[in-house]
């Protein structure tokens, strides 16, 4: 069978004209995909934003509390200790009692 140079150009023409279909179709669904992974990482960015706040007051709250420990430490190194406060009580009792005898 011989083809003449019209049916040559005619299949070359639908091959191009398929061809052409698939690179629209095939760009579509990238450009979607594309969108899709834009629209996932402005999400992400949210969460990292929203992740960086909390870390911030959760940093500010261990620096208070950092602080309020060393003041509560300090007070209980002022005060006597429960054992101490017993013994001073009952020297107290013991000289009171020796006093009242005199």
């Amino acid at each position: 069978m011989k083809t003449s140079g019209l049916n040559i150009e005619k299949i070359l023409q639908n091959q191009r004209k398929e061809y052409q279909r698939y690179l629209g179709t095939f760009s579509e669904n990238i450009e979607s995909q594309v969108r899709l992974i834009t629209e996932t990482m402005g999400g992400v960015q949210q969460q990292l934003t929203a992740i960086r706040d909390m870390v911030a007051r959760n940093t500010e709250d261990v620096e208070e509390m950092k602080i309020e420990l060393r003041v509560v430490r300090n007070d209980v190194k002022r005060q006597a200790s429960r054992d101490e406060y017993s013994l001073l009580e009952n020297r107290v009792a013991k000289l009171e009692k020796a006093m009242g005898k005199r």
